[in-house]
């Protein structure tokens, strides 16, 4: 059996909490590796999703931490999707969740973002987390996990 523990890093993005508005994560920092992935954890919704109340996970990638643009070939992405609007998950009904899901990342960016946009009226929220698990590192010294 081969060490996978020691060769990716883990960081925790968005902390596992009941979201009910739209929110970004901390920005993900890609220096010394060459691979991401990023994995959404969702727990039972708070309310009915449907076609109009329902929630979108969005990529964004930049070179300067400053300037985010959406993720939006495929070229960019692996074992999943991604529209033209850096869409790579939607969640729009309640036999979705729980749920993890997710989408590697092989842009040639420095860094990710996840824009977990709120659809529709929502008073009660669902628990979501993203999280990041780097990996191919340019340089295999102190690999460890991180969380924000």
């Amino acid at each position: 059996m081969r060490d996978l523990a020691n060769r990716v890093v883990q960081t925790a993005v968005l902390a596992p909490v009941v979201q009910n508005a739209t929110v970004t994560s901390a920005a993900i920092d890609l220096e010394g590796f060459n691979s991401a992935m990023i994995s959404v954890a969702t727990g039972v919704e708070g309310v009915t999703l449907s076609g109009s109340v329902f929630w979108t996970f969005i990529l964004q990638h930049s070179d300067d931490d400053s300037t985010y643009t959406v993720v939006s070939s495929s070229k960019d992405v692996t074992d999943g999707s991604i529209d033209s609007n850096g869409i790579f998950l939607t969640l729009d009904d309640n036999a979705e969740t729980p749920q993890v899901s997710g989408i590697g990342y092989i842009g040639g960016k420095r860094y990710l973002k996840v824009v977990t946009t709120k659809n529709g009226t929502m008073s009660t929220g669902t628990p979501i987390s993203v999280n990041c698990v780097k990996g191919n590192a340019i340089d295999a010294g102190d690999v460890t996990t991180t969380f924000v």
